[in-house]
């Protein structure tokens, strides 16, 4: 696996906030990212950044006018609240029937707003001047005899392995996989046996059937050619045939989320909705065929919803903005069949896109990065259905990839109440910004009416558990070799970078930044 390559551009101070609409009251840290594992990029946003394309920033939290937590959703023990289900009757009723009320949805979708193209702006003017050669490491063994150099000194004592990039480990809870009570595991497979003979005189005629299992057996197997198609192709159904089975196990039980996702539609249904999901970086061949058609939407969203001029929604911006990532494509046996990496997740209404999701899957979440939309379907409330369609596919993810349970919703702002929207999709965690330890937004809440800036981890003793303590074994990639930081101290010629190389390590963590290389000239 090769290593990731980060250029840190340090402290970015007194920029325009896109919530508050302080001219100069943005305080964030930034990196350009040339490639990056979804490991570490996993464990970055664990630590609270965020990419913009292949910039990736980090706000400082007890300096910006509004801070932004961290937040994400157990998608696995999440409950669907009145204005949820509300939302998927609406588009179930849409689909089926085509007639719906068009009111315009006041509800935000999902990070769609214009704080990340402010970013965005920012990352761009200080774009990487960096040659594609320099980025280049030389062979192992040159490297290994660099590092050897450090050795003989006795400064490091631990080996540093150049030939592998170590894989991160991330602390999740121990019952993050725990079903909820009543909540059957997600691991079990459910099994129905056939139903019991009827209880007719003459036992040699088929048995008489309710028309409730009739209409149940038409829904399983309508469900197999319905909805979701992954790069073109078909989904296997088996999932979600399983999700339906364990949702009318029990009749008294209320529908869930996947009842509606995925409810049966009529022969003469309206409309077709399809969702496809597609890999954006490298981009899938099925990608590149629909790039057009989606700038197209996104360029219409942004004049229309954001109010950007004709001009300003570019090619190039969009390009940049929402198709690039730094996150290399990665599949494992154990790992959804799709893979890890970028993706956009497409959605079609009779043959046309209306919709696209953009997210990050990693090791143990799907993150949210973008959403935008046809502004002429916003009264589908575009943004909340496909909150919970991603959330419905992170649980789809999980059952082959176990430790894939979260689903990561960006940036919570309390400072700002319109968007405080996200802490309506329950049960959810915030992150603290001091311990970097996750704690239920409940506990949060009452914390931040008192200060937008809070510590939500309450054991004053506890640190940070995945703090730099040795400057050292800060991995640096200097002119195309691979080399612990004590090394390329002693070459460096001109005046000190600990100060810069010390503020880097200590935001992206020890782990992070003995697998990293930081790209020094």
């Amino acid at each position: 696996m090769p290593a990731a390559v980060v250029e840190y551009k340090g402290w970015k101070e007194g920029y325009r906030c896109g919530y508050c609409a302080s001219e100069r009251g943005k305080v964030s840290a930034g990196m350009w990212a040339h490639s990056m594992t979804v490991q570490d990029y996993q464990d970055l946003i664990d630590r609270g950044w965020r990419r913009s394309g292949k910039y990736v920033y980090k706000p400082i939290m007890n300096q910006t006018c509004c801070p932004q937590y961290t937040i994400r959703c157990q998608a696995l023990h999440f409950q669907t609240s009145k204005s949820h289900k509300k939302v998927l009757k609406k588009m179930l009723k849409f689909i089926s029937q085509g007639d719906v009320v068009k009111v315009a949805s006041e509800e935000e979708p999902m990070d769609s707003h214009i704080e990340d193209a402010v970013a965005c702006d920012f990352a761009y003017k200080s774009e990487s001047r960096v040659s594609q050669s320099e980025l280049t490491p030389l062979n192992v063994d040159h490297t290994e005899r660099v590092e050897n150099e450090d050795k003989d000194t006795g400064e490091i004592k631990e080996e540093v392995n150049a030939q592998q990039v170590e894989s991160g480990s991330l602390q999740i809870c121990a019952d993050k996989g725990a079903p909820a009570p009543g909540e059957p595991s997600q691991s079990a497979k459910i099994v129905h046996a056939p139903p019991k003979p009827g209880k007719g005189a003459d036992l040699s005629k088929p048995p008489c059937r309710k028309a409730k299992d009739i209409r149940k057996e038409r829904k399983l197997q309508k469900l197999q050619n319905q909805m979701c198609t992954l790069e073109g192709s078909q989904h296997q159904a088996g999932d979600q045939v399983l999700l339906l089975q364990n949702s009318k196990s029990k009749s008294n039980q209320p529908k869930t989320m996947e009842d509606f996702i995925f409810a049966s539609l009529p022969d003469d249904a309206r409309h077709k909705l399809e969702v496809r999901v597609v890999r954006s970086s490298p981009p899938s061949s099925q990608f590149k065929a629909t790039f057009q058609e989606s700038y197209q939407v996104y360029k219409r969203y942004q004049m229309v919803i954001h109010k950007d001029p004709p001009d300003k929604p570019t090619i190039n911006q969009f390009t940049r903005f929402l198709c690039d990532s730094p996150l290399e494509a990665e599949n494992a046996p154990n790992g959804p069949e799709c893979g890890y990496g970028s993706f956009h997740q497409q959605y079609w209404l009779d043959g046309k896109i209306i919709a696209v999701g953009v997210i990050d899957i990693l090791p143990y979440c799907v993150s949210s990065v973008y959403l935008y939309y046809d502004p002429d379907y916003s009264f589908l409330s575009l943004g909340v259905y496909s909150a919970l369609r991603e959330i419905a596919f992170t649980r789809q993810l999980h059952e082959k990839a176990p430790d894939l349970c979260f689903y990561y919703m960006g940036f919570y702002i309390h400072s700002c109440p319109k968007m405080r929207y996200k802490g309506q999709y329950r049960p959810s965690d915030l992150l603290c910004p001091e311990t970097y330890v996750w704690t239920p937004i409940e506990q949060c809440l009452p914390l931040l009416e008192h200060s937008k800036y809070c510590r939500f981890n309450q054991d004053m003793k506890a640190v940070d558990e995945g703090r730099i303590k040795e400057l050292g074994r800060v991995k640096v990639l200097h002119k195309r070799t691979m080399m612990p930081y004590s090394v390329y101290k002693k070459r460096r010629k001109g005046p000190s970078d600990e100060a810069s190389v010390q503020q880097y390590a200590s935001l992206v963590g020890q782990s992070c930044s003995e697998r990293m290389l930081l790209f020094r000239s």
